[in-house]
Parts: C-alpha cells; structure tokens; sequence
C-alpha cells in the first residue's frame, strides 16, 4: 500500500531526477567485427556523454566508427559478426548492455531514436508514408488505424510537410530527398524521444535543403528539449548546431571541444586537417588542402597513434605510443572547459 504525505512537496516533474546526470554516457565502448581478413576493431574506447537539450555532433572520416557507435547505443548491431567485448551504454544511469533484448526494445523507439541516413532504403517502397509513420502508434500505443492516420498527418505537418493531410497515402518514391528526410524525422519524433541520434542526416541532399533539414532538428530539439547526437563527416553542416564536438579516428575519440572553440583552434593535427579541407570562398582559385593517404586498415591499426601515418607532425613517440585524450590548457596553464586532445604535440597545434 502506498502511503502519501500530503505535507511532502509536490513530484519533481519527469526527468528531474536526472537533473546534472547525462542523458547519454558511452564509457569505454569496444566494438569489433570478425572478418576473412582479421578482427577488425572498429570502435576503441570511445567515451562521451550527451544531456537532455545537448547537440553532440560526432565527426570523422568515412570508417572511423561514428555509426558503429550508434548501432551499438541503440542495440542494432549485427551479432555475430559484431562482438561488444567492452565497455558500459549508460541510459539515465542504467547500463542498456546489461538489460534484456525487451527491455531494450521498450527503450528503443520510445526514449531513444534513430534517424538514418538514406530515408529512401530506410522507408518500405511499397507502404503509404503514412502507414509507415502510424505503425509506430498502432505497436506502441495501440491505436486504432484512423487514430494512427490522425496522428501521422499531424506529425506530417510538424515537420513541414505541404499538404500532410493529402500527401499522408503517397508512397516514399513520391516525394523529393529532403522530403523523405522529413518523413525519417517525424518516425523518429512520433513517440517523443528524450534522444535521437541523426546518422548522416543531410547525406545527398543539395546545401539548400541540408539548411532547411538542419534547422528544422534543431527547431524541434528545443521544442522538445531531446539530447540530440548528430553524426558528420561534414564540419559545415554542425558549425551552427551543435553544442559541443567528438572528432573520432580510427575507432577513438581524438579531440573533443566546444563548437565554436574547435573551429577557431583545433588541437589535433587531424582536426586541423579537416578544417583546413572545407571550401572557403575567400580562398577562390586556390587548390583544395586534402590529408594525405587514407584511413587505416582496422585489422592492422598502426602502433602508437593511428594518425601518424598520415600526420604532418609525428615524431618516433607518435609511432610507439598511443596518447590518452590530454585536458587541453591554456599557455598559462588555465583550463580550457570540455577540451581534449588525444595528441603528444597537441600544445604545438593549438598554440603554434
């Protein structure tokens, strides 16, 4: 029997007892694939955290295991030949790899969703958007079909599509990319999420309609006040949403840092790399910096740092020992908040 104080204060609202604790904590994660070549280690001791109302955007090369992450955070890898052999998925403190196949599922969809990034073999060629979208009413909220409709139109309509309640029985090949993008959002959104991850989101579409797409998860994050995990290659694209930076390398983490205090002073010879790779219409003409050679092999990941390889900068240390992720500091030593950078000469990239 339950017994109310009615002298005791009103029920801290949903979530507030998460107050100060990460939405999200990846620790230590660990992903690798058996392969006819090797084991092929395609995440290495990733660690980051993403709170409710947060952008994390998560950066790297095609290969450095950004969606790998992903997959594993929502439980959708394939295994075998994927194999977790480390690591903690921490959900409001509790760890998600600990839990049992339902008590993932009920987590999944429900509190975390995904938006992948190619809406077209994402979405069922041969079912309505709009049966697709009230699907998730119908199986999670048990719904009737009409109710579903109603509740598919209206998502519809969130998410700016013209004439949602005409458009609602088309098919997904009757609509443009950035349409369908909207589509993936709103089956993200249907049961309102505390976090969604976005894999590639703007991957194909034209700049414009990246724009449109961007602002429209940003304007539903605030709205909703989701944690949001944003994946990239492209560092354009996060500059005006995101909050704070990942850049991964060969399955780790090798720089983190606050949005605007990475772009303006990188601490990594990688990140400096990539930043210098974007157009810029003041360098017109000029030809186009590219890092050279490519991403490592993961069944045969170089000794020492992965980068050295391909680094401007290694020395015989880079080539032997693998550098931590070093608190990021000032020249005077003071602390510079949220900054790390998994570089030996890291002071002489930041400061040079």
């Amino acid at each position: 029997m339950t017994i109310i104080d009615e002298t005791a204060e009103s029920p801290a609202p949903d979530g507030a007892q998460d107050a100060g604790r990460p939405l999200l904590e990846v620790r230590d994660l660990h992903v690798e694939f058996s392969t006819r070549d090797g084991v092929a280690k395609a995440v290495n001791g990733v660690n980051y955290s993403v709170a409710a109302g947060e952008t994390l955007a998560v950066l790297g090369e095609s290969g450095s295991g950004k969606s790998v992450t992903a997959q594993a955070i929502m439980g959708i890898l394939d295994m075998p030949p994927g194999r977790i052999p480390k690591g903690e998925i921490l959900f409001r403190g509790q760890d998600m790899l600990k839990m049992s196949g339902e008590e993932r599922r009920k987590i999944r969809g429900n509190k975390i969703a995904m938006i992948f990034q190619d809406a077209l073999s994402s979405l069922n060629p041969v079912l309505s958007v709009g049966y697709q979208l009230g699907e998730m009413f119908r199986v999670h909220q048990g719904l009737s079909k009409k109710e579903a409709k109603a509740k598919s139109i209206e998502l519809m309509d969130r998410v700016k599509i013209p004439a949602a309640a005409a458009r609602v029985n088309d098919y997904p090949h009757q609509f443009s990319g950035g349409m369908r993008q909207r589509i993936m959002i709103a089956m993200a959104l249907a049961l309102e999420p505390d976090l969604i991850i976005a894999d590639e989101p703007t991957t194909a579409l034209d700049v414009t309609v990246q724009a449109q797409v961007m602002d429209l998860l940003a304007e539903l994050q605030r709205e909703y006040h989701m944690g949001l995990i944003l994946i990239t290659h492209d560092l354009g694209v996060v500059a005006d949403v995101a909050d704070k930076i990942a850049v991964m390398y060969a399955g780790r983490i090798v720089e983190t840092a606050p949005v605007h205090e990475l772009y303006k002073r990188p601490a990594h010879p990688y990140t400096k790399g990539l930043l210098e790779s974007i157009p810029r219409l003041d360098q017109k003409g000029q030809e186009l910096y590219a890092i050279k050679g490519l991403p490592p092999n993961l069944t045969r990941i170089p000794s020492g740092c992965a980068f050295n390889p391909r680094c401007p900068q290694a020395q015989d240390i880079c080539r032997t020992d693998i550098p931590q992720l070093f608190p990021v500091t000032e020249q005077d030593g003071g602390e510079l908040a949220g900054r790390g950078s998994a570089c030996h000469f890291w002071k002489e990239t930041i400061h040079g």
